[in-house]
């Protein structure tokens, strides 16, 4: 038998699993579930999974050939013999209020057929000796060295700490305030479910965070990568009062810092408030130089109490030990819950004979997983013993309480609550004598736990954990250039971690960032976005010149993928603005940035080919054939989109050889109004109705969409390339088609020959079906006939108020030398700017 003693990081729990694996068959009990899992876990490496089991009071993996059980203590079978290597860990746990009467039972029965190890402290040692007389006593050195560093600022801690707290609502805030400024850490509680604490701890372990917040649990066994300790207080409340930490449990957590061969440090919290947040000389001392004062006593109870009656067996619980070195254990929850049934006559009474008295004190053995103290606990317990006293749970029963607490939503709090419940749960159902379909009851439970552990990791990451500034608080240094920077659709991910979005060649920071990370993420891009934005102009600048780019011209601006490349500026002329790159550009790399603008440039070019029409006219306007009329004329049409009123136009005063270069030019010279045909479509309007803003010209009325030949006047103004009719528009190709055709009427009559009775001379008829087809109205139909000079003669029969069919209307070519536009006002203004206008050029 050997007791390998020391402090931590001294190989003792190595050379335990060496030496397990060494025998033939073998166990090993350990102060957590946790613990246990993780050796099960490496044995299993070494064994086999068929060769080993995992006993502890919530889970339950045994297989048939099982040689090698990894156990909590308390689970740990000692009547059973047969082990041929037995090893106890932390067995200076003994001296715990709550448990130490367990691990005292075990240092005293549980023995291996071969081979005996007892693992622990140096502190338990005299007692060892006193207990154990034929133990060998074998004292490990640490392997590395742990030193005082003081106390620091949080914002100060170095990376790979843990940090250390006793109390949830202090591990959540220093964990809060890490994550604002650090990136976040990995939060590990004694109140977390195993399968919760062993994600967190991986995510310290892969080094995702740089930081642990934790309560004393991770004191207990936990191998971690941890360089810093820092203790955010020195007190705790114990479950009876608020006292200062020992020296020893001081050691046992700090002890966490540094593994194998490299050197930790511990030190405190500066700001954490209270007289005792900082460590003593002495306590220093001890922590450094592992020198602590012995124990002096063991906390015992009966093992094995008498079950004749409850007060036989409360009385054996109560007994005080008969050795000196052993000290009567304080009242732990188990005992307190038995008492205060006992003192319940409707519970005692049904507690009868000496199977009864065991089975209820196996009932009310069952964990306090939730924490809620003895009155709360033993109520749970007298309910559970109602539904066992008769015999075992029905599987109906225990799957509906299971199926309960399979939620995953809420909070961190009621999480943790139902990990808590069901771990009760999986206690009862590892029970063989408890619960019908065991096996299949204690999967469900085990099944439910991961799943609420799951969703507990992810409610921890999600609040604790800020991956994108964790990744850019470690790179962003000399080694930025190192990052990972990629581009998915429009999001830009550093390291695989959102950091904003890329519109265009604008950058967008993440707008849920904290605004604390903004100008983390905004030095990230400036460093990383360089070459994004290089290939992603190169990439537009391939697509103009194939073609296909998917820029638009929008109010005067460049527009793509929702935002400006550049917006367009007065020019030389109306037709010719200037391209001016927006300022988003201006993080392309030069070549690449000198590209794109070329490619843009050339872009606008065949975006403004549909007024090439209009560009033949600006150019015709400079020549010297052209003459002060027509040059006035020309320009006038530029201003106004290819589109004016005739009369008071000054075409009247060309001569023949520019009213020809006027036709070649492509204008189309009506009864009423001048235009350019291709300039009387909805994309040509608009086009030069931006170039027009751009220039600070009036741009009229928007064009209709569709432009069909007649539309409904109302109350507007009439759209760009219509004539105003009174109660209608008409397009001015089909007023001058209507017109034409007018005259080409007068003319055929003229000819004929031929007059019916009571016509006049002169008079002709016009067949309104061509109008009415293009959707104008008889009256619409008159008002154009009347502005484009044709009268109408009104029947004899009709002015003498007579009788009988109506006579066709008659019409006459007499044009009015009075102004006749629909606007007279507005005809007037504009026959004052072409007459200014001439004046002007000439």
């Amino acid at each position: 038998m050997k007791a390998v003693l020391g402090p931590t990081n001294t190989g003792k729990t190595h050379l335990a699993i060496e030496r397990l694996c060494a025998h033939s068959s073998g166990m090993i009990g350990f102060p957590l579930r946790l613990l246990a899992r993780e050796v099960y876990d490496r044995v299993v490496k070494i064994k086999g999974e068929r060769s080993v089991a995992l006993i502890t009071g919530e889970e339950r993996i045994e297989p048939k050939e099982a040689r090698y059980r990894l156990c909590t203590v308390e689970a740990m079978p000692v009547a059973e013999r047969s082990m041929a290597f037995v090893a106890i860990d932390e067995a200076q746990l003994a001296a715990d209020r709550e448990r130490g009467h367990v691990f005292t039972d075990r240092l005293l029965h549980a023995r291996g057929r071969e081979e005996t190890m007892i693992l622990g402290s140096s502190t338990v040692e005299p007692l060892v000796r006193a207990l154990v007389p034929q133990a060998e006593i074998v004292t490990r050195p640490r392997f590395s060295t742990l030193s005082h560093a003081g106390a620091k600022k949080l914002s100060r801690v170095p990376p790979r700490s843990a940090i250390v707290a006793f109390s949830a609502e202090q591990v959540y805030a220093i964990a809060e305030m890490l994550r604002r400024f650090r990136g976040g850490a990995a939060v590990v509680m004694g109140a977390l479910s195993p399968q919760t604490r062993n994600a967190q701890v991986a995510l310290y372990q892969s080094g995702e965070v740089d930081y642990l917040v934790a309560t004393d649990a991770i004191g207990m066994g936990l191998n971690l990568d941890v360089e810093h300790v820092a203790f955010a207080g020195l007190s705790k409340y114990d479950g009876r009062r608020h006292r200062r930490l020992t020296p020893p449990e001081m050691a046992q957590i700090a002890g966490r810092a540094g593994r194998h061969q490299k050197d930790g440090t511990f030190g405190t919290l500066t700001g954490t408030g209270g007289h005792d947040s900082d460590f003593e000389p002495d306590e220093i001392y001890a922590i450094e130089e592992h020198r602590f004062a012995p124990l002096t006593k063991l906390f015992w109870r009966d093992p094995e109490p008498r079950f004749d009656t409850l007060a036989t067996l409360i009385a054996d619980l109560e007994a005080p030990p008969s050795r000196p070195e052993l000290a009567s254990a304080p009242e732990a929850i188990d005992l307190a819950v038995l008492k205060r049934l006992a003192d319940e006559g409707a519970v005692a009474d049904t507690v009868r004979g000496i199977g009864q008295v065991r089975r209820f004190w196996d009932v009310c053995r069952l964990p306090d997983f939730r924490q809620q103290g003895v009155e709360t606990h033993s109520r749970f317990v007298a309910r559970l013993w109602q539904d066992l006293r008769a015999g075992e749970l029905g599987a109906d029963f225990v799957a509906a309480q299971i199926a309960q607490l399979d939620r995953t939503g809420g909070d961190i709090d009621t999480l943790q609550g139902r990990i808590a419940a069901i771990r009760s749960w999986a206690y009862i159902a590892q029970r063989p004598d408890w619960v019908l379909a065991r096996d299949e009851m204690a999967a469900r439970a085990r099944a439910v736990e991961a799943r609420l552990s799951d969703a507990l990791h992810g409610k921890l990451t999600e609040r604790f954990i800020n991956r994108r500034t964790a990744v850019l608080m470690k790179k962003l240094g000399p080694d930025t250039g190192l990052l990972s920077v990629r581009l998915e659709d429009e999001e830009v991910l550093v390291e695989g971690e959102h950091i904003g979005s890329l519109r265009g060649f604008t950058f967008q920071v993440d707008p849920g960032a904290r605004l604390s990370d903004c100008k983390l993420l905004l030095a990230a891009a400036e460093k990383h976005l360089a070459t994004l934005l290089g290939k992603r102009a190169d990439t537009l600048v391939d697509a103009v010149h194939e073609g296909c780019a998917d820029i638009a011209l929008d109010n005067g601006a460049l527009v793509w993928d929702g935002q400006k490349l550049a917006t367009l500026a007065p020019g030389r002329s109306l037709l010719t603005p200037i391209l001016v790159p927006d300022r988003a550009l201006d993080a392309v790399p030069g070549p690449s940035r000198k590209a794109l603008v070329a490619a843009l440039e050339r872009w606008l070019e065949t975006a403004l080919a549909p007024l090439a029409p209009l560009t033949r006219l600006d150019e015709a306007s400079r020549s010297t054939e052209a003459g002060p009329d027509l040059r006035a004329l020309l320009i006038a049409l530029v201003e106004r989109g290819g589109i004016a009123a005739r009369e008071g136009s000054g075409v009247d005063r060309l001569d023949k050889q520019r009213r020809t270069m006027l036709s070649r030019l492509g204008v189309k010279v009506g009864a009423l109004d001048l235009f350019v045909p291709a300039m009387l479509r909805p994309q040509t309007i608009t086009l030069w109705r931006q170039l027009a803003r751009v220039a600070g010209k009036q741009d009229g009325a928007a064009p209709d969409p569709a432009m069909p030949p007649a539309l409904p006047a109302g109350s507007r103004r009439p759209p760009a390339g219509y004539r105003n009719l009174g109660k209608q528009f008409l397009r001015l190709d089909m007023a001058e088609k209507l017109l034409r055709e007018a005259h080409n009427a007068r003319g055929g009559e003229k000819h004929a020959g031929e007059k019916r009775a009571g016509e006049k001379r002169g008079t002709f008829a016009l067949d309104p079906a061509r109008a009415v087809s293009m959707g104008l109205t008889t009256a619409s139909y008159a008002r154009l006939l009347k502005l484009g000079g044709f009268q109408a003669i009104v029947p004899r029969a009709l002015a003498e108020g007579q009788h009988g069919p109506p006579a066709p209307v008659r019409w006459r070519w007499r044009p009015s030398r009075r102004h006749t536009d629909a606007e007279p006002a507005a005809q007037v203004r504009r026959d004052s700017a072409f007459a200014a206008l001439a004046d002007m050029v000439r």
